[in-house]
C-alpha cells in the first residue's frame, strides 16, 4: 500500500465513521456544554487538535478529518481550484466570533466543571434517533454546496471550523522552536513539471513554493500527495527543529 493510497483509506474509515462521531467535532455541543460548565468530547477532541498541531501542522486535515474525506469525494463532481487568498480568512473570522461565544458562555454558566465525553449522544453515538439525520444531512450539504460552486475542498479553505486550531498551535510551535512535521522541499532538484500542483487536494501552487523556499502555506494538510506525485524527490516529510512551514 502506497503512502497515498493509506491516506485514502484512513480518509474513507473516517468518513463511514462520521454518523457515529460527528458531535465530537461539534462546535455547537461545546456552547451547551459550557453553559452547564461541562467539558465535553468536542471540547476535548478540538484541545487534542490543538495539541497535537503543535507537532503535526494540519496532517489531521489530510488523512483523518471525516468531512475532509468528505470533501475529497465531493471533489470528483467539481475539481476546479477555488479562489483563495481573503477568503482563506473567513474561517479565522468564524473561529474567533465562536471561540468568543465559548467564552461568554462559561462567564454565564453555574456549577463546578465536570468531564462528560458522551455529553449529548446516545452510549457515544451521535446519530441514534432519526431526528439527528437532519443536522447530519445539513452538515453533508454545508460541505456539499461550496465544493460544486467553488472547487474541490472550498469548504476547508474558506469556513472550516477546525483548521485555526492547528494552524495556530502549528505557529505557537515555530516560536517555541519544538519539532514539527513538515514537507521539506529540494528546490535545486524541481523541473517545474507541475505534478505536485496537479496532485494537491488544496490547489495549492506547490512549484512556486518550493521555488521560494519551501511549503509555508497555512492550507497546507501534510496530505503528501505531492511529493507521492515528484518523480525527483524534490519534496518528502521531514520531523525536525527549524524554521517551521506553515505561514498565512
Amino acid at each position: 500500500m502506497t503512502l497515498r493510497q493509506f491516506r485514502r483509506f484512513t480518509l474513507t474509515i473516517s468518513l463511514l465513521a462520521f454518523p457515529v462521531t460527528i458531535w465530537y467535532f461539534s462546535p455547537y455541543l461545546i456552547l451547551m456544554a459550557t453553559m452547564r460548565h461541562i467539558i465535553n468530547g468536542s471540547f476535548i477532541v478540538f484541545t487534542l487538535m490543538f495539541l497535537l498541531g503543535i507537532f503535526f501542522g494540519r496532517l489531521w486535515c489530510g488523512y483523518f478529518c471525516p468531512t475532509g474525506g468528505m470533501s475529497e469525494c465531493f471533489a470528483q463532481f467539481s475539481p476546479k481550484e477555488p479562489k483563495q487568498g481573503w477568503r482563506n480568512y473567513i474561517k479565522y473570522g468564524i473561529w474567533i466570533v465562536w471561540l468568543s461565544g465559548v467564552i461568554v458562555c462559561h462567564a454565564l454558566g453555574k456549577g463546578d466543571y465536570t468531564v462528560q465525553p458522551f455529553f449529548m449522544t446516545d452510549h457515544g453515538i451521535s446519530i441514534s434517533n432519526i431526528y439527528s439525520f437532519i443536522i447530519y444531512y445539513g452538515i453533508v450539504l454545508l460541505f456539499l454546496i461550496p465544493a460544486i460552486v467553488h472547487g474541490k475542498r472550498a469548504t476547508c479553505h474558506y469556513i472550516c471550523w477546525m483548521a485555526p486550531f492547528m494552524v495556530t498551535s502549528c505557529k505557537l510551535g515555530r516560536l517555541l522552536h519544538v519539532p514539527q512535521l513538515r514537507i521539506r522541499a529540494k528546490k535545486e532538484a524541481c523541473i517545474s513539471c507541475g505534478k505536485c500542483r496537479t496532485a494537491c487536494p488544496m490547489s495549492l501552487d506547490v512549484p512556486a513554493l518550493v521555488k521560494a523556499g519551501g511549503i509555508r502555506s497555512a492550507e497546507c494538510i501534510l496530505c503528501g500527495d505531492c511529493a507521492s506525485a515528484c518523480g525527483k524527490g524534490v519534496l518528502g516529510y521531514r520531523f525536525g527543529g527549524g524554521k517551521a512551514e506553515v505561514s498565512r
